[in-house]
């Protein structure tokens, strides 16, 4: 067994060569590789390790000896505990560059794509105040109500007022439904015993109608006082136009319930994409970033390339929003989502945009797209967004037979793409196109849209499962 070449408490200097997907500095001592959190490429730093695997091990930053030209002084006050962003100490060109390179380094490593050509990142103009959405977890401190985030690696929260990277609509909202809770002397939940009401203050708001909505998460059926806390929020808030209260009696991470009541105003807001309208109620999946959605739903429009022929299948199609927007240009979109809440959410929207052909459909892609094709269909076009875990293989067994001229695959996970987009390139699929989008500015996470053609010749499967 090899021993590594530094123990639990030691500081070492490292000079840092690269960085993670997890927006962690890569150095190296003594050839052993080290992960260390807030180092960026081209820093100098001392570091503590805090723990040694047989190939690496972590260390936490205690001194920077020579600063990285990337590196700036956020601008958030709370940047130093708060675990929601990852990479606010690098300028935003170097965010930018890193993500890119990310996702290059996933394909041509992870994916064996080596000749892959990835389009330059589309980044943001204003990479601040783009969320529309903030969830705030909420605790007791020294007997006083704190809400806001999480610190980094902990689950203690960080009491904020205000956040960079949501609108500002959704801090002033957040502080009065915060300082309305303790007014009202709301109790708060403990996660330990499962105890106290108040949960998690939840914060919508609509760029396009400038309106907000404010959920109070509930380990209970009534909230106390709640019409009260409405009538007094909304009146302090003329842009609040739905308080409502959401039931989540279940211990665990879980935030939300399946029930919410209105306490005031109406239970949804509208918002708007590419031209159309989207109802967006409490539990609605909705891209936080209506920026960047904008662009990103731009580039896989552009690979669709849909024609008044396409007959198009949106797989993961949530709230029908790339859906509907596609339908417009499509002959016909068939939508697939597990989630029956979201059905009725893209149903609803088809209706609210007068769009007559788009159908959707409840159950899983790995389960409706074989049944859909046994009855003929044969879709020309198909589109994916699937979760960070990416693609289960017996779907992407069945893309390969659907054998569409493309398919567009809208991924939030670099490593799982390059690992589905190896077994597609495997079996007919070539990679046409790589987009990357920066759809969380200031954090570790980029999106990428990838257009693959197929070969439309008979895909060969082997009889065995092969791992992907």
């Amino acid at each position: 067994m090899v021993t590594p070449p530094v123990k639990v408490g030691q500081k070492v200097t490292l000079t840092i060569t690269g960085i993670t997907h997890a927006a962690e500095g890569v150095g190296k001592y003594q050839g052993y590789t080290i992960f260390v959190p807030d180092a960026l490429p081209g820093d100098e730093v001392e570091a503590k390790v805090i723990s040694t695997q047989k190939q690496y091990g972590r260390a936490l930053l205690t001194r920077i000896e020579k600063p990285s030209q990337d590196r700036v002084m956020p601008p958030c006050r709370y940047y130093a505990e708060c675990g929601g962003c990852q990479l606010m100490h690098a300028s935003y060109e170097a965010q930018l560059r890193y993500k890119e390179e990310q996702v290059t380094a996933a394909l041509t490593r992870l994916g064996g794509l080596g000749d892959i050509s990835v389009r330059p990142i589309m980044g943001m103009v204003q990479p601040y105040g783009y969320r529309n959405k903030a969830l705030f977890p909420v605790g007791v401190q020294e007997g006083r109500l704190v809400a806001g985030c999480y610190k980094r690696r902990s689950h203690s929260i960080v009491d904020i007022d205000t956040c960079l990277i949501e609108h500002s609509a959704i801090s002033a909202a957040f502080v009065a439904a915060k300082r309305l809770a303790a007014k009202h002397h709301l109790s708060i939940y403990d996660e330990t015993t499962a105890e106290g009401l108040l949960r998690h203050i939840l914060v919508r708001h609509s760029f396009a109608t400038k309106e907000t909505m404010v959920v109070f998460v509930i380990n209970g059926h009534v909230l106390p006082g709640g019409e009260l806390i409405a009538s007094e929020l909304m009146a302090e808030l003329p842009q609040v136009v739905s308080v409502q209260f959401n039931i989540n009696r279940a211990r665990g991470n879980v935030i939300l319930g399946h029930e919410t009541i209105l306490l005031g105003g109406r239970d949804h807001l509208i918002e708007h994409l590419a031209g159309l309208k989207f109802k967006v109620s409490a539990n609605s999946f909705f891209q936080v970033n209506p920026v960047q959605t904008e662009q990103l739903y731009s580039k896989a429009i552009e690979f669709a390339a849909c024609g008044s022929s396409s007959h198009l299948y949106d797989l993961y199609c949530g709230v029908g929003t790339m859906a509907l927007i596609m339908a417009q240009s499509a002959h016909h979109v068939t939508g697939i989502e597990v989630v029956p809440a979201a059905v009725e959410d893209a149903i609803a929207n088809a209706e609210l945009n007068n769009i007559t052909n788009a159908t959707f459909l409840t159950g899983t892609a790995e389960e409706l797209l074989p049944t859909r094709l046994a009855t003929g269909e044969r879709p020309d076009i198909i589109v994916i967004d699937p979760p960070r875990a990416g693609c289960d293989e017996s779907l992407l067994r069945t893309l390969a037979t659907a054998a569409p001229s493309r398919l567009v695959y809208v991924s939030c996970n670099p490593a799982t793409l390059a690992r589905d987009l190896k077994h597609l390139t495997a079996h007919g699929f070539t990679v046409v196109e790589v987009q990357p989008v920066d759809m969380f500015p200031h954090t570790a996470h980029v999106e990428t849209v990838v257009l693959l053609s197929h070969k439309k010749s008979q895909c060969i499967w082997q009889t065995e499962s092969e791992p992907l």
